[in-house]
Formats: structure tokens, C-alpha cells, sequence
């Protein structure tokens, strides 16, 4: 038995995909858009950690009631699983172009500089 660890206890470690997953380049189809889906409410074994600032906290909380004026009810977790496969989708179909590659981008970029969702550069005083 390995030093530190009761007997039973599972290990942290996590299955992740290998370097071939990873590296695949993205199959743009209208498919793969439609089968993404958020995962919902379930248990979920694995956890990241995400900070924030106040006002995305904030900005987060105020989406929650809105969907909660709405008819809709979920937690701020939920919300951000589902804005997560939106985005991914959305990088999936469109690539280069996608909103999440766009705004990626502006945020690398020097002041003056932005990057239009068609992938065109702006400079502007």
C-alpha cells in the first residue's frame, strides 16, 4: 500500500485525452455544433477553479435572475457549463472566426488594436 493513502481511498489523478486528442485540428460541421451539450445537473468528478472578479460575479448573478424571470432555474454553475459548450460549439464551427477566438485575441492585443469577428485587424486612435 502506498505511503500516505488508507486502504480504499481512490486516487485524484484524472484521465485526461492524449497529445493526439489535443492536437487534432478542429472538424468544423453543423453536427458537431448540435451534439455539444452541457452536462446539467449531475454529479460531476471532476472540478476546475475558476476566479473572477466582483463584477463578473456580479454580471453572472444578474444572468441567473434574469433566466430565473424567465421560467428558468439554474444555478450559476450550470449557467457557466452552458455558456462553455456554447462557445466551444461555436469555435468547433467556426474556427478562427469564432467568438471565443475573436475576443482571445482582442485581449492579446496592444491598445489601439482590435480584432473584428471576421479575423480583420482595426487600429484605431
Amino acid at each position: 500500500m502506498a505511503s500516505g493513502r488508507s486502504r480504499g481511498s481512490r486516487s485524484r489523478r484524472v484521465s485526461l485525452p492524449g497529445v493526439a486528442e489535443l492536437l487534432r485540428p478542429p472538424t468544423p460541421s453543423p453536427a458537431v455544433v448540435s451534439e455539444r451539450q452541457a452536462s446539467g445537473r449531475e454529479s460531476h468528478p471532476q472540478k476546475i477553479t475558476v476566479y473572477m472578479s466582483g463584477s463578473e460575479l456580479i454580471d453572472l448573478e444578474r444572468a441567473r435572475l434574469a433566466l430565473r424571470s424567465y421560467g428558468i432555474s439554474a444555478d450559476r454553475g450550470r449557467i457557466v457549463r452552458e455558456a462553455i459548450m456554447v462557445l466551444l460549439a461555436d469555435l468547433d464551427a467556426r474556427g478562427e472566426d469564432s467568438i471565443l477566438a475573436g475576443r482571445l485575441r482582442e485581449g492579446m492585443l496592444p491598445t489601439g488594436i482590435t480584432c473584428t469577428t471576421g479575423g480583420q485587424w482595426l487600429e484605431h486612435s
